[in-house]
């Protein structure tokens, strides 16, 4: 499973919030929702991100083996 827990205290360190992902930045909202839900979401999403906040894909998105949530 992919989480983002990352992305949100990223975004937090670099005062980022959902409203500027969606306002600013053109992201759809049911992207942003997707991300809260830790569901799947594209490369050009991530890619994006990782532009928009300055930052390495570790610092947005971590792998956890199925079973060690």
């Amino acid at each position: 499973m992919i989480r983002y827990d990352r992305l949100w205290e990223t975004m937090k360190k670099k005062n980022v919030t959902t409203y500027t992902l969606r306002v600013i930045h053109k992201m759809s909202h049911s992207t942003v929702q997707s991300l809260q839900a830790n569901k799947p979401v594209t490369t050009y999403t991530l890619d994006r991100l990782c532009e928009i906040l300055d930052c390495k894909l570790e610092d947005i998105a971590e792998y956890i083996p199925n079973g060690k949530e």
